[in-house]
């Protein structure tokens, strides 16, 4: 008898009337707010203005979804173009299926055009926008879990998976894949954040460090996985994936370091002037009023009066 396990919800699927509300889809929606709210704190923080990363987001985000898509329709072709499948599925984006390798550099790509419409630098915008995604990979990891998929292999385990069976998956207790990458995910979060405060990362490397430090906990994770996937010299496919963008995000984090070392200083010039010039700014503002400069003259005559005053005030006295 199993005295415990996380249970997984009798559907994905919850009715708001006659509105279908889908779980997936609600945990990609959240996961997208949770970004651009921590990604405009921080953009902020480093002297960006407010919505730059919601405007930004608006081309990121389509693009990310798309290319997301078409990476797990690519690499999973077999699900939707075999014989007996129907290709009209790989539109069903709502049942489940985002690749995150394709929406990271399809996202980007849609980034890379938002941030050219700003004039803003889009290294800068990565970084602000770095722990951001990861913790809406974390809440998104909870759509596979409204869907029962990406499961790891079983186990007896107190945290072990509860699924269901269907027409594609037998019933039984395994490793919860999708928690063991949402706390990855908010770990990598917290690391980021962390590593950006201490060490001043720029020029892209907070976000390189969040591709690695991903890539890090995907590869061990996708390899407890029991899902269909393809093989290439005993390991699935996006463990290659994770082991190459991994040392590849390394990479770039050293050589940045050496070639552009610091942060930039400026991130959204449109929203901050330069550091001299505000220094100079506030060095007028302390500096006091300096007083009229008085007529030619003007002090002498007032000090001849005095003393006239002054000596006819006493002559005038003595003869009194």
């Amino acid at each position: 008898m199993d005295l415990a396990y996380i249970p997984s919800p009798s559907t994905g699927v919850l009715h708001l009337g006659p509105i279908p509300l889908r779980g997936y889809a609600f945990c990609i929606i959240l996961g997208v707010f949770v970004a651009v709210w921590l990604g405009n704190k921080r953009w902020i923080a480093r002297g960006g203005a407010a919505g730059t990363v919601a405007d930004i987001a608006v081309w990121a985000v389509p693009f990310g979804l798309v290319g997301g898509r078409l990476y797990h329709v690519i690499t999973d072709y077999q699900l939707y173009f075999s014989e007996g499948e129907n290709w009209v599925d790989a539109f069903k984006i709502w049942e489940g299926g985002l690749g995150i390798w394709g929406a990271i550099a399809f996202g980007a790509v849609g980034a890379w055009i938002g941030c050219r419409r700003r004039g803003i630098p889009l290294p800068a915008y990565a970084d602000a926008i770095a722990p951001g995604i990861a913790l809406a990979q974390a809440i998104g990891r909870w759509g596979n879990w409204f869907n029962q998929e990406l499961y790891g292999k079983p186990t007896d385990l107190p945290w072990a998976l509860k699924i269901t069976e269907s027409a594609n998956r037998e019933a039984g207790l395994y490793h919860p894949t999708f928690l063991y990458e949402s706390l990855w995910c908010i770990g990598v979060a917290v690391l980021v954040i962390w590593a950006d405060r201490r060490f001043k990362l720029g020029h892209g490397r907070a976000f390189a460090l969040y591709v690695a430090a991903y890539c890090a906990g995907r590869g061990w994770i996708e390899y407890m996985r029991v899902d269909e996937a393809h093989h290439i010299l005993g390991l699935r496919l996006n463990v290659w994936t994770a082991i190459i963008v991994f040392v590849l995000a390394v990479v770039y984090m050293v050589v940045s370091a050496r070639l552009r070392p610091g942060r930039e200083e400026i991130v959204e010039p449109r929203s901050r002037k330069p550091v001299s010039v505000e220094k100079a700014e506030r060095t007028e503002q302390d500096e006091p009023a300096a007083e009229p400069e008085e007529p030619a003259g003007s002090s002498a005559a007032e000090d001849e009066d005095v003393e006239n005053g002054a000596g006819n005030g006493a002559g005038s006295a003595t003869k009194g």
